[in-house]
């Protein structure tokens, strides 16, 4: 099979696969509680395999894995005192909302500076922030000239785990183990499940985890790969060679795009916000190993 990873490739393999199709990858997801049966770094596998595959059967080139996402703070706070519980060890590689998406800001710029027509930005991590993903993508495309589309991997995910027509997502249940498990399959080991009658939270473990099937999930990773194949070609199709007044081509760009145009909407983005309750209600406790990190600053580092 051809090499498709940015880091793994000669200057000449990058060269030729750049010239036959200039679309990137760009992938997210992060360390985290994944239950017992699953390595803690499910969300960032996931992705990064998905887009390997996806380049390899249509085309592109994937970047080095981003491990660095959003948790802790705010409703994902609330999430982890309720799904993960009061743990000794994280096993986290969390930052906050304007560390991630400012990184991200800076990936694109190295894209566009390279010259690619297309950046699929696919995040394996759930909650909120694929939202916010896709407001700084609605932000930051008027100043590259590469198209660009974000989405979480469920989006890709047709017709899903029940084959019913719907797209599916879980955080560590059927859906994600039987997803790592045709990807990653030594990254899966469901003799560590608990009993089914055994009390939870097993370490942020989905309740239907016991229902994992890896040829389910083979047929799920075939769906995605199929969709990032046929949204790469639309969006190569949709570039079209144009000067940007204002584009992203130095470091200062990014700082200057940032300062002007992230910042004053910043506290808008979901990932912002101290919960996700609708009636703004839910806080965590003050003696949980979760609530040091949980409160958004009134003035986040710019």
């Amino acid at each position: 099979m051809k090499e498709v990873r940015w880091e793994r490739m000669f200057p000449d393999q990058l060269e030729r696969a750049f010239e036959n199709c200039p679309l990137v990858y760009f992938t997210y997801g992060l360390c985290e509680p994944h239950g017992p049966q699953n390595a803690v770094g499910l969300d960032s596998l996931k992705a990064h395999a998905i887009a390997r595959k996806a380049a390899e059967a249509g085309g592109g080139i994937v970047a080095p894995p981003d491990y660095w996402h959003i948790h802790e703070i705010g409703g994902y706070a609330e999430w982890a005192e309720k799904s993960v519980g009061e743990v000794e060890r994280k096993w986290l590689t969390a930052v906050p909302p304007w560390v991630h998406f400012k990184n991200i800001c800076y990936q694109i710029r190295a894209a566009e500076e390279i010259g690619f027509h297309a950046m699929i930005l696919l995040t394996g991590h759930y909650g909120p922030n694929w939202k916010d993903l896709n407001r700084l993508v609605e932000l930051i495309q008027p100043y590259v000239k590469a198209r660009i589309h974000s989405l979480p991997d469920f989006e890709a995910n047709q017709p899903g785990f029940d084959r019913d027509g719907k797209s599916s997502a879980d955080h560590a249940g059927k859906v994600e183990t039987s997803l790592l498990w045709s990807l990653e399959p030594d990254c899966v080991d469901l003799s560590r499940l608990p009993k089914k009658e055994e009390p939870g939270p097993h370490f942020a473990m989905g309740s239907t985890a016991h229902e994992s099937n890896r040829i389910v999930g083979d047929q799920m990773v075939a769906d995605e790969v199929d969709w990032l194949v046929r949204k790469g070609r639309e969006l190569l199709n949709d570039f079209k060679e144009a000067d940007i007044e204002k584009g992203l081509k130095t470091f200062e760009d990014v700082e200057l795009f940032w300062q002007n145009v992230v910042t004053p909407v910043l506290g808008d983005f979901e990932t912002m916000q101290s919960t996700w309750s609708e009636d703004r209600s839910e806080t965590v406790s003050p003696d949980s190993v979760w609530f040091a990190n949980s409160k958004i600053p009134k003035r986040a580092p710019r």
